[in-house]
């Protein structure tokens, strides 16, 4: 097979998407108001025109192949430039940015750096229209959302263990260093079980624990840093976590330095390379930025 993907048109890359959210072809064909076999032919289609198979057949429904994996993220960022486009013309002349503008951010970042970003951004800008999804820094995290299309901008933990996926922008926020966290007025914190939760694993903490004697291995995993947070509170271990996440503690909660050795890690923006310029995308990491002083 061999072609130019350079001919596929925006219905073609509608298609591409609906197959691989909805798993088959009949599903897409419902969602987008078309038989099965307009679905399948066209698909064939992209196929040739791609010189690659981008999905496997089954009794099942229809998976993305990796090659069909990487065709969909990029349709759906395409295709999210389509839209991009007449809100950009729109604006153009004005300086105001408008339209729906996507973003990806774990937990903490979402509760306590994107709020009064939002808040600036929306009374400079009344025509944007902020969508926030809190997504787990887990395996791809945020930057795998922005990859495949699904957000404009990701806040994500940058220089630790999970590469950014190539081609995509990045930018530091702010950088936050790591504090011991045990129950309040507690004599031995450091001799307590260790507290910790899953989006803490590809952290900047593990190499600096590994250096130090006195941290056990975790006896308690968790959901989430608010989990752990809430635990600690109640006395039932100590914790290693990141100034955002500490903004919720009560004052049950004893927060110790670490030293100028201890961990840091970096917050920042995920981007692509075509979202970078529009108005919306520049506005709200200007109001990041500010935001951290």
């Amino acid at each position: 097979m061999a072609g130019s993907t350079a001919d596929l048109l925006p219905q073609e890359l509608r298609i591409l998407v609906a197959v691989a959210e909805s798993g088959g072809f009949s599903a897409a064909g419902a969602a987008l108001g078309l038989t099965q076999s307009a679905v399948s032919h066209s698909v064939r289609g992209s196929e040739v025109k791609v010189g690659a198979v981008l999905f496997e057949r089954g009794r099942a429904g229809a998976a993305p192949t990796p090659a069909g994996e990487r065709a969909v993220a990029l349709a759906r960022r395409i295709l999210r430039m389509y839209e991009v486009l007449g809100a950009e013309v729109r604006s153009a002349g004005r300086g105001a940015a408008e339209g729906v503008l996507r973003i990806a951010a774990f937990r903490s970042a979402a509760l306590h750096l994107l709020p009064p970003a939002l808040e600036r951004l929306t009374a400079r800008h009344p025509g944007i229209r902020p969508e926030v999804r809190v997504v787990r820094e887990i395996g791809a995290g945020t930057a795998g959302e922005v990859a495949a299309g699904r957000a404009d901008l990701g806040i994500a933990t940058l220089g630790g263990s999970q590469e950014v996926p190539p081609g995509l922008l990045t930018g530091v926020l702010a950088q936050e260093a790591y504090r011991l966290v045990h129950p309040a007025g507690h004599p031995d914190p450091k001799g307590l079980p260790l507290m910790d939760w899953d989006e803490n694993c590809g952290s900047y903490t593990r190499s600096w624990w590994r250096a130090q004697d006195w941290i056990p291995r975790a006896t308690v995993t968790a959901e989430d840093d608010a989990m752990v947070l809430t635990m600690v509170g109640r006395g039932l271990g100590m914790a290693i976590m990141p100034e955002l996440s500490l903004r919720e503690a009560t004052e049950a909660v004893g927060i110790t330095d670490l030293g100028p050795g201890g961990p840091v890690r970096q917050v920042g923006y995920v981007t692509t390379a075509e979202l970078a310029s529009s108005l919306a995308v520049r506005a709200l990491i200007r109001e990041l930025r500010s935001s951290r002083g």
